[in-house]
Parts: C-alpha cells; structure tokens; sequence
C-alpha cells in the first residue's frame, strides 16, 4: 500500500503559475511512473502528465498542457511535482497524482488511468475567467 498526499493547489491568476507536489509514503527503485490527472466539474477525468523516476526522457504531456506544465520527481524525497506555468481558465480542475509501481511509463497512460494503483485525494486548482 503507498499513500499518496498533493499539496499545493489554490486559486492564481490566468497566466500565473503554481506547482503542485506528491508525497509518497514510499518508493522502491526507479521503475515506477508518476501520473498527473485533472477533473474539472462534469467532466471525465484526464491525464496531464507522466514521470518515470530515473528518466529525463520519459516524460509525457498532453497537448494541452505540453509546453506548460512540467513533471519531475525525487526518488530519495519520495515525491513527484508538477510545474504549472501560464495557467488558463481551462486549467481549472481537480489534481490528482497516481501512481503505478514496477512500470516504466508509456504514453498510453495518459489515456489509461486504470493502469495506475495508488490515488490521492487530489486538490483543487482554480484558473479564475
């Protein structure tokens, strides 16, 4: 069982910034992927962003996010997070980090959020119009 907590979140102004963070009661090596999901009100929820801890490659955005939002992660602080820069309304949403242990990440994750074990409560970001 790993628990995962974000932190982070609030209300900033279109074209500001924030940057969320994941703590993770534990990790265990490098192959496991961090994934970065989004639910706005009445709407299905999406993947944003995947970190593979002990990459710098194998990270992967969606295309609206991409070019915007970064993802890293520690391994030794156990922790992931997701830079969030010229943040828009459209960016409003509940953030989730999840984890899936024993898997390098693949694009298709992004779409596949039943791959992922471990979910946060998630936390709540708000882009005002």
């Amino acid at each position: 069982q790993v628990d995962l907590v974000e932190s982070g979140g609030g209300s900033v102004q279109a074209g500001g910034s924030l940057r969320l963070s994941c703590a993770a009661s534990e990790l265990t090596g490098y192959k496991n992927c961090m994934g970065w999901f989004r639910q706005a009100p009445g709407q299905k929820r999406e993947g944003v962003a995947l970190f593979q801890f002990g990459s710098t490659i194998d990270t992967y955005y969606s295309r609206s996010v991409r070019g915007r939002f970064t993802a890293s992660g520690d391994i030794a602080k156990n922790s992931a997070s997701l830079q969030m820069r010229n943040l828009k309304p459209e960016d409003t949403a509940k953030y989730y980090c999840a984890l899936k242990t024993g898997s390098w990440c693949y694009d298709d994750y992004l779409t596949q959020e039943f791959e992922f074990t471990y979910w946060g409560e998630g936390i709540q970001v708000t882009v005002p119009s």
